[in-house]
């Protein structure tokens, strides 16, 4: 019973439904400081990984986390460089990545998709869940519908839309000279990731805005999951493949005239066996592809 409330918990925290936030105890989160290549640090604590590009124009975020984390995050990117936030860029509209968006977007000019921006000022329900309206502060005043460049600390930040992946406003940002790419939670490294269906997301389309991805990065680059540690092009495929062997795999089922139950019964490939955690069971990741391939 606990560990069910514990994972429904972990996914309301994904979800950004607030009354999660009142059971953290954020004096025991640390922020961990990682380069990871050119002007690119990504910063870790709970929830979604950020990015940060710091050089002499100033300090560029990607995805801010919570705001009990503000703090912690203001201090940590001040080690890298003191100075004051100048932009914030939001992957998505999730909780774990925009949270911090109150109290940065008071002084920092935050930048996200218009469907972000949209869910964030309007109520969000998934059944008897309700997320309400974020505070003026935390929206987006600068939006973009296909993509943004921000020309910053040496080198074009391109910002790209990739529509019916993870939501419906997701954001894949690219440090061309440093040679980092930003996934957001269109990445989940080495793990089962989390669809929202209920926010536009989409199983099949996620795996084609994957793979058009791979196209697009040269061998070495650097990429930061929205969720797991620094990974590279390889990493990306394997999750690519998974992707892809998942659908098929529930597709054939679903043919074959199977429910959800008989679904789960069945299993993920025994290759995948390791890939659920502790939000994404092996069995929740089944429900996602089966719901998004019948629309239930």
């Amino acid at each position: 019973m606990r560990k069910s409330i514990f994972v429904l918990g972990g996914l309301a925290v994904m979800l950004g439904l607030g009354f999660v936030l009142a059971q953290q105890d954020w004096d025991k989160v640390t922020i961990k400081t990682t380069h990871v290549a050119g002007n690119v640090y990504m910063l870790e604590g709970r929830g979604g990984n950020i990015g940060v590009s710091v050089g002499e124009d100033g300090i560029l975020l990607v995805d801010d986390q919570f705001a009990p984390l503000a703090e912690k995050i203001r201090k940590a990117v001040q080690n890298l460089r003191p100075g004051d936030i100048r932009f914030i860029l939001n992957t998505h509209w999730h909780g774990d990545h925009t949270g911090g968006n109150p109290i940065f977007g008071k002084e920092s000019t935050i930048i996200a998709h218009t469907n972000v921006r949209k869910r964030l000022m309007t109520e969000q329900r998934r059944g008897s869940r309700v997320t309400p309206p974020a505070p003026k502060e935390a929206w987006p005043v600068i939006t973009f519908d296909r993509s943004v460049s921000i020309h910053f600390n040496g080198e074009e930040i391109k910002v790209m839309h990739y529509p019916r992946g993870h939501t419906d406003g997701d954001a894949v940002v690219f440090f061309t000279q440093s040679n980092v790419v930003h996934m957001g939670d269109d990445f989940f490294s080495g793990r089962f990731p989390f669809v929202d269906l209920d926010s536009g997301g989409d199983v099949e389309g996620l795996a084609r805005n994957i793979g058009q991805i791979i196209n697009e990065l040269p061998a070495d680059v650097k990429i930061i999951p929205g969720h797991g540690p620094i990974s590279t092009l390889d990493d990306l495929k394997a999750y690519h493949t998974m992707l892809k062997e998942s659908i098929v795999h529930v597709r054939k089922q679903i043919e074959a005239g199977k429910d959800l139950a008989a679904v789960k019964a069945a299993g993920v490939p025994k290759e995948y066996s390791g890939w659920g955690w502790r939000f994404i069971s092996a069995e929740r990741w089944l429900e996602i592809v089966y719901r998004s391939l019948t629309k239930k």
